[in-house]
């Protein structure tokens, strides 16, 4: 307790209540308190008692500098491995998300356009989509393979010679064929 530490220096430095009171400015009654433990100094008083006594405020009250390190130390390392913990699910995230922009990136990277955009190919599925316009009338002309195809709005002879220049194993000459066609017969494709 802090009245027994006060009476213990005190004695240890050879001084009396009233020596230690004049040091500290307080009466002998007040230091005769501390050292019951009945009152206690404030902040300013510790400072004149320590050095007075000739220890530091902590030495004086206790205070363990050694424990107050290892809590703020065992506080420092709670806090470390919670943001470590964090740091571990934020990567896992990070990578997962990673992974997803990958994937999405080849997926639609496995689009291709030819002709400015005018036809589209998509070679995942394996098939081609193309709009045509002849003769003032629009036809949707679709085909892969499978022997895929289809020709919205097209007659009978016109899908027999669609269908003739389609190779299903080569969609890219198919469009290109498809083009030729309606360019021979004064249309286009877009």
């Amino acid at each position: 307790m802090l009245g027994e530490k006060i009476l213990k220096l005190r004695k240890k430095q050879g001084l009396s209540q009233e020596q230690l009171g004049e040091q500290v400015h307080v009466t002998r009654q007040t230091i005769s308190n501390w050292e019951l433990n009945e009152t206690a100094p404030n902040p300013e008083q510790l400072k004149l008692l320590s050095k007075a006594l000739n220890v530091s405020i902590d030495e004086l009250l206790d205070n363990e500098r050694k424990e107050v390190l290892m809590n703020k130390v065992s506080n420092t390392e709670r806090l470390a491995g919670i943001i470590i913990k964090l740091l571990k699910v934020f990567g896992v995230i990070f990578i997962i998300y990673i992974i997803f922009i990958v994937i999405a990136m080849i997926g639609l990277g496995i689009y291709s356009f030819k002709t400015n955009g005018k036809v589209e190919v998509d070679n995942v599925l394996s098939s081609a989509t193309m709009i045509c316009t002849l003769n003032n009338e629009q036809y949707q002309i679709e085909f892969g393979t499978n022997n895929y195809f289809k020709c919205d709005y097209c007659s009978n002879q016109m899908k027999r010679e669609l269908k003739d220049i389609v190779d299903f194993n080569n969609l890219n000459d198919s469009v290109s064929n498809v083009e030729e066609y309606f360019t021979n017969n004064n249309g286009s494709c877009d």
